[in-house]
């Protein structure tokens, strides 16, 4: 900070310093030009009519002003002038270098000053900011600098620097959150496991309850592994795509709504599709993943002979399901990771709160969008919106 408030002052002080030698060589250029041939023209009236010898005395040319073109003046008089003027021009510009070499002294001792107080005048926001970064932790991230000032760059700047913590902040506390639910999520399968071990084994049991027991545990390690998949899926995909390729995204779909076709068979649901061609530039994996996250959400969140509605074109990829009514304020928190729209009550296997926040992370990272609403009779409808590339010629599917 004194680095930039030094130069801020050098560069402040020399402009000043500069702007005042200019001043005073103009002001000597301007007297020195005219103040022999003022003096000239105010002393020679006043100079008696006598004979002097004037010798060789070299003095300035007649003044050009209207005075010097109209008066009427005897040699003596003349002479004796220029020796006046010649003497008093350069006492006066002797005495004008002197003062003005010493006010240039004072003005650039107080042009360096000012300089230095307007330096750390400017850089104090910037001292602030610098402050408050190095004091930033996890447990003060709600401090803001507030400044107070005129509008102007350096107010602009620590508003952006607010702002940014705003941002921070909520970063941090949904990854806490997340952290938060990832561990509650893990451990509840832990905990079945440990007490089916622990109790369900002790006593030595029959046969027929070992073999639910080992079902158990089994389908209980099922979910542990999906749940670790879909956190790893969704730290994949907040990184970004390592890679693009053209998908056909009414394909994938089609082939993601034929693999749900026994689940949907088996929870009484009708599938209905309507694809259009569509092309999008992508990583095919997530591509697949989020298709399947819609359609699945949209199946294990319905009713018995309910209705699961895909459509595909232009305008993205919109899945709407019939089901439960949902309350329209918790539309937007479905898509944050662990959120539900009721309480647990999925059959084991069925997804740990995921799936939505899985979708809105693989659309944010092909630069699109998501977004839902809650059906006036139930269920929800779920739009997402990519950038789409015109459709390429394709061999229709037989």
């Amino acid at each position: 900070m004194n680095s930039e408030r030094t130069r801020l002052a050098a560069l402040y002080g020399g402009l000043l310093v500069m702007a005042g030698v200019l001043l005073l060589a103009i002001v000597y250029l301007l007297v020195s030009e005219g103040v022999y041939a003022g003096i000239v023209t105010a002393v020679a009236p006043a100079v008696p009519t006598a004979r002097m010898d004037v010798g060789s005395v070299p003095a300035p040319a007649l003044p050009t002003s209207d005075w010097a073109q109209t008066a009427v003046l005897e040699p003596g008089q003349y002479a004796v002038a220029q020796k006046v003027s010649t003497a008093a021009g350069d006492a006066a510009l002797s005495q004008l270098l002197t003062v003005s070499g010493v006010s240039l002294a004072v003005y650039s001792a107080l042009s360096v000053a000012l300089a230095w107080w307007m330096a750390g005048r400017v850089l104090r926001p910037v001292g602030v900011i610098t402050a408050r970064a190095r004091r930033l932790s996890g447990s003060n991230l709600h401090e803001r600098l507030a400044l107070k000032a005129p509008p102007g760059e350096l107010k602009e700047l620590a508003d952006t620097f607010d702002g940014m913590l705003d941002r921070i902040e909520q970063l941090v506390a949904a990854r806490q959150r997340f952290a938060a639910n990832a561990a509650h999520e893990l451990r509840t399968p832990l905990a079945v496991q440990r007490a089916a071990a622990e109790i369900g084994l002790a006593d030595d049991p029959p046969p027929e309850k070992v073999a639910w027991i080992r079902d158990k545990l089994i389908d209980t390690a099922a979910n542990s592994e999906r749940l670790i998949e879909g956190l790893l899926l969704l730290a994949v995909s907040d990184e970004g795509l390592r890679r693009r390729e053209r998908v056909a995204l009414d394909e994938t779909t089609a082939t993601v709504t034929e693999a749900l076709a026994a689940e949907a068979e088996k929870r009484d649901i009708t599938v209905e599709v309507t694809a259009r061609p569509v092309t999008v530039e992508g990583d095919a994996v997530l591509l697949d993943h989020l298709v399947h996250n819609l359609v699945a959400n949209a199946l294990r969140h319905n009713h018995p002979g309910g209705t699961v509605t895909v459509r595909v074109g232009p305008d993205g990829l919109e899945v709407a399901n019939t089901g439960p009514e949902v309350d329209p304020a918790t539309v937007p928190l479905l898509f944050e990771p662990f959120r539900r729209a009721r309480a647990r009550r999925q059959a084991p296997g069925e997804g740990a709160g995921l799936g939505l926040s899985i979708v809105a992370s693989v659309a944010r990272a092909h630069g699109g969008d998501v977004g839902a609403r809650a059906n006036p009779g139930g269920g929800l409808t779920a739009r997402v919106t990519l950038p789409t590339r015109l459709p390429v010629a394709r061999a229709q599917r037989r």
